[in-house]
């Protein structure tokens, strides 16, 4: 039998306090609360740290007339701070899709147009939402917009990335055979790209058609 979902609202929780204990790039945050249970009494007073930081958002560059999708590969620290893989799997140069941090009064198709011609060198025509998803509500606050976007991969590739930033990212033109079949293999691993690359899985015939008009 298929239950309803259980709907819940801002009366159900209660933030007691909120200590900073850490601000940096990132925050990190320690909150004291309690919220209700499905049966509805309450927890009792519980702690959780939680990474804060601006939301995000990310695009997957595709040509649909040379059917080829850019992505980038760049360092990522983080990979070299999880204890639980094994040295030997350990590569912090990672392929993903082109994203961002939001600026100021900007929109998420603006950040990542602005993100496209940084790290990629490419010039987005045209852009569809894919999905807008948070990335470890366990742990962090991030959120991220997800999109696709229309470029011409004719001439992609190259070294990007903004110098003052220590950015030294490579733009890589692959077909999309050959993104999904390293998908499958699993050598990319970061979910916007997962997310994206599953998303064109399916969406792909109808986007050609689509783009190919224009």
């Amino acid at each position: 039998m298929e239950e309803s979902l259980q709907i819940f609202s801002a009366e159900d929780y209660e933030i007691v306090k909120r200590e900073v204990m850490y601000q940096g790039v990132f925050r990190l945050t320690r909150y004291h609360l309690r919220h209700r249970c499905f049966n509805g009494d309450w927890t009792t007073i519980f702690t959780r740290e939680v990474l804060e930081r601006k939301s995000a958002a990310a695009i997957l560059l595709y040509d649909p007339i040379l059917d080829q999708v850019v992505l980038i590969q760049q360092f990522r620290p983080g990979i070299l701070a999880n204890t639980q893989i094994a040295d030997a799997t350990k590569n912090p140069w990672v392929l993903e899709v082109v994203a961002g941090v939001f600026d100021a009064d900007e929109t998420a198709e603006e950040l990542v147009k602005r993100e496209a011609e940084e790290e990629a060198g490419c010039t987005v025509l045209d852009i569809l939402p894919i999905c807008r998803y948070f990335v470890s509500p366990g742990g962090s606050n991030e959120h991220l917009h997800l999109f696709c976007g229309r470029i011409d991969a004719s001439n992609a590739g190259g070294i990007h990335g903004l110098v003052q930033e220590n950015e030294n990212i490579r733009a890589v033109p692959l077909t999309t055979e050959k993104a999904f079949a390293l998908l499958k293999a699993g050598e990319i691993n970061t979910s916007p790209a997962i997310i994206a690359l599953q998303w064109l899985q399916l969406h792909r015939d109808g986007l050609r058609q689509l783009w190919q008009k224009k």
